[in-house]
């Protein structure tokens, strides 16, 4: 027995209408379930109940056992003081507000059906042993509610990944393009490098890349330098120590401190080296100003591979590392990649901004992002393998969403479909 079931008895009719008597043996009769809190304070606010022919309105606390209010310290919190009634699985204990009054206490365990009790069992009973708990009711759940759940946890991401993003705004000092520039280096090291790109990106005072990215040179020095990539033991490769020396100048010029620490180039492929993805981010930002901006305007996928079509720098068509050759290679930003740019960086930076703004782009963004195809992981292997076929980037999104926040955490309750699954002629 968990809390999140009672929430769902409560939140879902499940207890009858009439013969509800609390442990005082006064009658008690539900008129208004009140409002899920999902944040600290009782469990559901505005409720409104009538104990023994009397209508209160106020709030509804939930616990396995009432004694649990005291193991929980409410005694003492004054956010506590206006429940009207606390339900609970097990009734153990009587208890009283900070002020010495009793509030009537709901044990629920006889009124809730073995139907219920029986599916609620069956949800849960393989969630060691089966990748999500519904994965043999799935297949069999009504199609337009599972599109609309996904939609609805596609929008949830994106509220989840708005947080990073206003942080960056606010130490950005309210620098949309700034920020841009630091999700992209973030994305731009993938997930061996992406965290220690992030952390580079935020030291740079971003209008130093501004003020040189005219100059192909100095803009290289710049980002290799500040990432780390010009920390390579005796190397006498001419353009290395062309930039080794600008970097140098450059440090100098602008009272920045020289950067000693190197990215991790173990584990991956050449083509996501760090020295390609700088090199292409250089390109990205050579010559193009306001690229923010830029963004924000377009809508079409089409337009927004366009600014994206960068390749890295002409040394790098036949090296990888500084100083050792390689077959001659034109090193683009694969549309794959750019794919990966658009829904980690550019759909939830278009969110924001236009919640900032004021303005609700979110149809747009669903339209956008439903045009790019699906993420290739683990966990979309194994929807698959369940029967769940994933169409899109935003059907992927939201179900790494759904497994990462809900399946993985047992949060059938919170789900809508475990709570349908549960519904279903109870």
């Amino acid at each position: 027995m968990r809390e999140d079931l009672l929430y769902f008895i409560w939140k879902h009719n499940k207890l009858p209408a009439k013969q509800l008597c609390a442990s005082n043996n006064k009658t008690v009769l539900v008129k208004a379930t009140g409002i899920q809190n999902r944040v600290a304070g009782p469990d559901f606010f505005n409720a409104k109940v009538e104990i023994d022919g009397q209508l209160w309105a106020g709030n509804v606390e939930m616990h396995l056992k009432s004694s649990d209010w005291y193991v929980h310290h409410h005694e003492t919190d004054e956010n506590y003081d206006n429940v009207i009634l606390h339900v609970v699985w097990e009734d153990d204990i009587a208890v009283f507000r900070k002020d010495g009054s009793q509030i009537p206490t709901l044990e629920v365990k006889h009124y809730v059906s073995e139907e219920l009790l029986d599916r609620y069992r069956n949800l849960l009973e393989n969630s060691r042993s089966s990748f999500i708990n519904c994965e043999k009711d799935l297949k069999e759940l009504d199609s337009f509610l599972v599109e609309n759940w996904l939609h609805r946890l596609y929008i949830e991401r994106l509220e989840h990944k708005s947080k990073l993003i206003m942080d960056l705004l606010e130490t950005s000092k309210n620098d949309w393009e700034a920020v841009l520039f630091k999700l992209l280096a973030k994305n731009f090291g993938s997930k061996v490098n992406g965290p220690y790109f992030l952390e580079r990106a935020k030291q740079l005072d971003f209008s130093i890349a501004r003020k040189t990215s005219n100059e192909p040179l100095q803009l290289e020095a710049l980002l290799f330098g500040h990432f780390g990539l010009l920390n390579v033991s005796d190397c006498t490769d001419t353009h290395y120590l062309q930039l080794k020396k600008e970097y140098g100048y450059l440090i100098q010029k602008f009272g920045m401190t020289e950067n000693l620490s190197k990215p991790d180039f173990f584990g991956l492929r050449p083509p996501n080296f760090p020295t390609i993805r700088i090199s292409q981010l250089v390109s990205l930002y050579l010559g193009n100003h306001n690229i923010f901006s830029k963004l924000m305007d377009l809508n079409k996928l089409e337009d927004i591979y366009q600014v994206f079509a960068v390749c890295a720098g002409s040394y790098w068509e036949n090296h990888y590392t500084f100083g050792k050759t390689s077959k001659q290679r034109i090193k683009k930003l694969s549309k794959k990649f750019i794919d990966l740019v658009i829904i980690n960086t550019l759909v939830p930076l278009k969110f924001c901004y236009a919640k900032h703004v004021g303005k609700d782009w979110n149809e747009e963004l669903v339209e956008l992002v439903s045009q790019i195809e699906r993420e290739e992981n683990s966990i979309i292997k194994n929807f698959k393998e369940i029967g769940s076929k994933t169409q899109n980037a935003l059907e992927s999104q939201a179900k790494l969403e759904l497994y990462n926040n809900y399946c993985s955490k047992n949060k059938c309750m919170q789900c809508a479909i475990g709570t349908q699954l549960l519904n279903r002629n109870t």
